[in-house]
């Protein structure tokens, strides 16, 4: 609803009237713009006067005060969010002060490590022979209508995404029932698909052990297939706690998500290999050990790609450079904007599942490994066995020392200033008092 001005205004047939018994309005030049009856003159707006200061009077407490700036003194304990520094999006607001790195070490260091990463022939057909079998086994079930009903099967994963690491040949299946599963179903399921792959090969035993979320499967060949299980969303709410963990099912749901979305999105020779150098140095830098499998994937993805232009990525090694900065710069710090979570509605921080500790540690283990890229150890990065820990030691590269960063996490002052600030503050206890009062 517009707000009531009763200041001058002139119509093409002489003075406008105000209402009823309050006579003709002022005069155009007739003094300052009245606000409503009985309030004084109104509020002077933007553009009219508002930069027009008295010379001498001081600066009041709301002038050139920034959004964050406001926010913060009206309510000190909120936290204004921000997005971390990205060296790639600031090319022209930050010229370089030396010539670009030459990448052909870097890139030819990938390229090596990637294919030792990559599995196998022999791995990838013994992954696929034992997919499509319990696959097919599956299948036969819903077919025959055994047991509780089941609404479909789903192939997600690294096996999916086609990121699976070398020397570890495992496939992810979810089964998704039309009702709410329960510990005696997925033990059914597993017994019944078990015997499903004897039907189809009687030369192996294929073990399998059902687990509170689902069931392995594995073959003679070295292959492993984890069968998660779900069920249909709208049944989410009515589930029995006592009888299966929501969050499993909510998990597996949230898998099929995630293949759907890289298949739409990420599926780029640049981002698989990305993926997999972090999959690798997580296993190999205790600092990075905190990074899941979807957080990789949307680390992978935004370090290869630009905004805008997400059909053409980086090249591999400017991308793993790039992804080392992000994490250095604080993507996944507390605070960050860091990346939304594309397969979650409500703005969801995917790094949100981090603890701050991890977030501490994977931002100080990333400025330590960028520092060892910057002179230029890449091999000594990329593949194991090197003779120091490059996180956690000091090391000299061509006279250049490296020290691993420090820590700014502490847990014991983080507990202290947290009790200071959600201690109530003197207004807040008079204003308990008041209302006790009334």
């Amino acid at each position: 609803m517009a707000r009531p001005w009763f200041g001058p205004m002139m119509g093409p047939m002489g003075p406008m009237m105000g209402p009823m018994g309050m006579g003709p309005r002022g005069p155009m030049m007739g003094g300052p713009m009245m606000g409503p009856m009985g309030m004084g003159p109104r509020p002077m707006l933007r553009g009219q006067g508002w930069t027009q200061r008295k010379a001498g009077q001081k600066r009041g407490a709301e002038e050139g005060a920034t959004p964050a700036d406001k926010q913060n003194r009206l309510n000190p304990k909120s936290f204004v969010q921000h997005q971390a520094f990205d060296p790639q999006l600031a090319t022209e607001q930050f010229a370089r002060a030396a010539a670009a790195p030459v990448d052909e070490l870097l890139t030819a260091a990938i390229l090596k490590r990637t294919g030792e990463l990559t599995p196998n022939e022999a791995e990838a057909s013994a992954c696929k022979n034992l997919v499509t079998k319990v696959e097919a086994a599956v299948e036969a079930l819903i077919k025959a209508k055994e047991g509780k009903e089941i609404d479909e099967v789903r192939v997600v994963g690294s096996y999916k995404k086609q990121t699976m690491l070398a020397g570890h040949p495992v496939a992810d299946l979810v089964v998704i029932f039309k009702e709410t599963p329960t510990g005696t179903d997925i033990e059914t399921l597993a017994t019944k698909v078990q015997e499903k792959l004897k039907e189809s090969d009687s030369s192996d035993e294929f073990p399998t052990q059902a687990n509170e979320g689902g069931f392995n499967t594995s073959s003679n060949e070295g292959a492993l297939v984890r069968v998660l299980v779900s069920t249909l969303p709208k049944n989410l709410f009515n589930v029995d706690l006592s009888q299966i963990d929501v969050k499993l099912l909510e998990g597996a749901l949230a898998t099929i998500r995630h293949a759907r979305w890289f298949e739409e999105n990420a599926a780029h020779a640049t981002v698989r290999a990305l993926i997999r150098l972090l999959k690798d140095m997580k296993k190999r830098y205790l600092g990075l050990a905190s990074l899941t499998p979807w957080l990789i994937d949307l680390l992978a993805f935004r370090s290869s790609t630009l905004p805008g232009n997400i059909r053409e990525p980086l090249k591999t090694a400017q991308a793993f450079r790039r992804c080392l900065q992000l994490l250095c710069a604080g993507i996944f710090l507390p605070g960050s904007l860091g990346i939304v979570d594309p397969c979650e509605s409500g703005q969801v921080r995917a790094h949100s599942v981090l603890s701050l500790e991890e977030q501490d540690e994977l931002c100080c283990t990333a400025g330590t490994l960028l520092r060892v890229l910057a002179c230029g150890a890449f091999d000594e990065l990329l593949s194991e066995g090197a003779d120091v820990a490059l996180d956690t030691d000091v090391t000299c590269w061509q006279g250049t020392i490296v020290t691993p960063g420090v820590g700014a996490y502490d847990k014991g002052q983080h507990e202290k200033d947290s009790e200071i600030l959600n201690a109530p503050t003197p207004e807040d206890t008079k204003t308990d008092v008041k209302m006790e009062a009334v």
